[in-house]
């Protein structure tokens, strides 16, 4: 029973250790610091100044410590910053705003292409 316990535990733990922090699976909160996607969201969620300023604190927190994250190759910090972008961005906006905020990642996090013809339609 014990061998089969270690067995257990060290194909978790080898399982859990190949699965590194894949830095471009959160390009989407670096590219919201980007101008051009800024404004493209700003414009597609119709935030006022206020929340717009407001956002723009978030995501440059967001990247920096989403820079730090990846550079240490720590999988529980970039879940964090995930929730601290997410948690910040909820309060900011309305409900409507906030499902659009979320569409507007989704669709870059899916597929850069659509992403970019999201932009550009703003």
């Amino acid at each position: 029973m014990k061998k089969i316990l270690v067995t257990i535990l060290v194909l978790v733990a080898s399982a859990t250790h190949t699965f590194a922090l894949n830095p471009s699976d959160y390009n989407a909160f670096y590219k919201l610091n980007n101008k051009v996607a800024y404004n493209a969201l700003i414009g597609y969620i119709d935030a006022n100044q206020e929340q717009a300023a407001f956002l723009q604190h978030v995501f440059k927190v967001t990247e920096q410590e989403m820079k730090m994250a990846v550079k240490n190759n720590n999988d529980l910090a970039a879940e964090n910053v995930l929730n601290y972008n997410l948690r910040n961005t909820k309060c900011i906006l309305t409900d409507g705003q906030y499902r659009k905020y979320l569409e507007f990642v989704n669709v870059y996090l899916n597929n850069e292409n659509n992403f970019s013809m999201l932009t550009a339609n703003r």
